[in-house]
C-alpha cells in the first residue's frame, strides 16, 4: 500500500477527517478520535494503527511491524508497520478498519449520532 491509496482507504469511513500534522503525516481521525496515521520511517511510508490486545502482541513480532514510535511509549496498544516486509494490503486495510471501530465505538452513542457514525456491531456470540 502506498501512501495515495491509504488516503483513499481512509477517506472511506463515515466521519473520517484527514488532517496533515507532526511533520507532514497524513493523520486520519473520526469523532475528533485518531484512528489511523501514515508518516515516514527511514524515508519511507508507515502506516500507524490502533490495535487490540492480541493484535498487538502477535503482529509486532511480524517483520516490519512494531509498536508505534511515542503512542505505544506512552502505553497505548498502537503499531506501525514499516516495511514492505510487514502485513499484506488486504492485512493492513483489515487493521485500520478495525482501529477506526476500536476508536469510534469509544465514542458516546450521541457523538456517534452527531458524525453519522455507525453503533458498533454487537460481539459475535460464543457458543
Amino acid at each position: 500500500m502506498d501512501r495515495e491509496e491509504f488516503n483513499r482507504f481512509c477517506a472511506t469511513f463515515p466521519a473520517a477527517e484527514h488532517v496533515v500534522q507532526w511533520g507532514n503525516s497524513d493523520v486520519w481521525k473520526a469523532g475528533g478520535k485518531l484512528f489511523a496515521v501514515c508518516g515516514w520511517a527511514d524515508g519511507r511510508d508507515a502506516f500507524t494503527f490502533k490495535a487490540g490486545e492480541i493484535a498487538y502482541e502477535v503482529l509486532q513480532e511480524r517483520p516490519g511491524v512494531r509498536p508505534a514510535p511515542y503512542l505505544a511509549s506512552r502505553g497505548m496498544k498502537w503499531l506501525q508497520q514499516f516495511d514492505d516486509d510487514g502485513l499484506t494490503d488486504a492485512e493492513l486495510k483489515e487493521q485500520i478498519t478495525l482501529s477506526y471501530q476500536m476508536v469510534t465505538a469509544k465514542l458516546s452513542r450521541r457523538k456517534r449520532a452527531e458524525f453519522g457514525i455507525p453503533d458498533p456491531q454487537p460481539a459475535a456470540r460464543q457458543g
